[in-house]
């Protein structure tokens, strides 16, 4: 995405709405079915209660599995390079990390040491298809969505650094507008930001039309019936 700019007040909304509420709002923005990019299968979340993470990618790939069979000057000096990568860029930045080891990747990035220096270096959360671990000692303020939890780092090592990733059947690439949370992630596409918060709010509004009655004591099959009419002229 070339123009990092967002639209007023779109950032803040998008802070406070769920994943799955901006997938539907992005269909709402696009006026039909069918948008894919998100991730599929089941994530993991640090922190269940944490709100939303959203950010401007900032992709990398790992692995780990096997020891790396480059000279280790060199994996340092990527390692090094990774760290340079996610200290750039425009703000909020996520880290957008591949194991490139799935469906076997047994080694965590995203531990207590990388999440504080992460977090240090102003970032807002990470997104990976790989592992986390220390889940008690990650801290405050920076969510990871893994694809699985284990116990070791194994062999890890950055593998590259910027182009495009894939997480779990979703490709981001550097710069792409990234939404995630316990559910998983998506990337925004480019043509739907400037629209994106009218289309948040209006699904807002369709979803009232079942949830506020269906909340009331009185609510029966003929209120459901007479909102659901109304309901599937607004939604998409």
């Amino acid at each position: 995405m070339a123009d990092m700019t967002l639209p007023d007040g779109l950032l803040e909304l998008m802070q406070k709405v769920d994943t799955p509420t901006v997938c539907n709002a992005i269909e709402v923005a696009q006026g039909q079915r069918g948008f894919d990019g998100y991730t599929k299968g089941t994530m993991f979340s640090s922190d269940a209660d944490a709100p939303a993470i959203v950010g401007f990618a900032r992709t990398a790939q790992i692995a780990g599995r096997a020891a790396p069979t480059e000279a280790p000057d060199v994996i340092r000096a990527r390692r090094l390079d990774y760290f340079r990568t996610m200290a750039d860029g425009p703000r909020p930045a996520i880290a957008v990390v591949e194991d490139v080891d799935e469906p076997h990747c047994v080694s965590a990035w995203w531990g207590e040491v990388h999440t504080t220096v992460h977090k240090g270096l102003g970032m807002a959360g990470a997104l990976t298809n790989g592992v986390m671990r220390d889940l008690g000692d990650m801290p405050d303020g920076f969510p990871v969505i893994a694809g699985s939890i284990g116990p070791s780092h194994a062999f890890v090592h950055v593998c590259s650094l910027g182009g495009t990733v894939n997480i779990r059947g979703m490709k981001v690439s550097e710069g792409d507008l990234v939404h995630a949370d316990r559910h998983g992630g998506l990337v925004v596409p480019p043509e739907v930001i400037p629209t994106l918060k009218d289309a948040i709010q209006k699904l807002l509004n369709t979803e009232n039309i079942i949830l506020e009655p269906a909340r009331k004591a009185d609510f029966d099959i003929d209120k459901l019936l007479a909102a659901w009419s109304d309901f599937e002229k607004s939604r998409t």
